[in-house]
């Protein structure tokens, strides 16, 4: 594996095993040197973006320093070094909420109240921060731990946009089929709205997946 030089990411992070990959993207674990906490280091390789793509990483860290709560995969550290650009998160090692409720023999309303509160709390948050997050969906929440009752943290804000108050206009398609809201698919103007929309589907993860064939009665 090539080594990563930069400046103060190294005089300040220690890199350990590789955690997610993406196209041009790798998480791998981290710890602070001077505090030892353990953190999720997202690490993007800006020689290959676009113009575009970073204008994205750039509103992707903008909103993700805004966030601030128990719910949301916090952002603890952005830097911008030569060809690299590293994004520090909450280390989160529960995997996927989807994937826990599969793996279960039995998921209680209680148990599925109480990750429904989880997940409108963190949409309310972005909402009040003026964020609408755009791709709500199963594998972007993830819990904290591998606990019983870990929190559950909403994560990927690359798609996420920022808006006025309760401003609708089209902001262009984003989000994942079977999560889109009906403004998303017609091309209407749209806003805060469409992440409720996500949510509907989501609330029914403890029986079938909206795009799976048959119903549960």
């Amino acid at each position: 594996m090539a080594t990563i030089t930069c400046t103060r990411f190294t005089e300040e992070y220690q890199l350990f095993e590789e955690l997610g990959k993406g196209a041009f993207s790798v998480v791998r674990r981290c710890v602070k040197v001077l505090a030892g906490q353990e953190y999720a280091a997202k690490i993007i390789n800006t020689k290959k973006l676009s113009a575009r793509d970073h204008q994205k990483l750039e509103r992707e860290a903008r909103i993700c320093r805004l966030l601030k709560h128990p719910n949301i995969v916090r952002l603890h550290d952005s830097i911008s070094e030569e060809g690299h650009h590293y994004l520090i998160f909450d280390l989160v090692t529960g995997g996927e909420l989807f994937e826990d409720i599969v793996a279960r023999e039995y998921y209680s309303e209680a148990d599925a109240s109480h990750c429904i509160q989880q997940i409108l709390e963190a949409v309310l948050h972005c909402h009040q921060m003026g964020v609408v997050h755009r791709d709500l969906k199963p594998e972007n929440l993830l819990l904290a731990s591998k606990l019983k009752g870990a929190a559950v943290k909403l994560a990927d804000f690359g798609l996420a946009i920022e808006v006025e108050g309760e401003q609708q206009a089209w902001f262009g398609f984003a989000g994942t089929p079977g999560y889109l809201s009906p403004e998303v698919l017609r091309k209407d103007p749209y806003g805060k709205p469409v992440d409720l929309w996500a949510c509907v589907p989501i609330t029914r993860m403890g029986h079938r997946h909206p795009g799976s064939q048959g119903s549960d009665q």
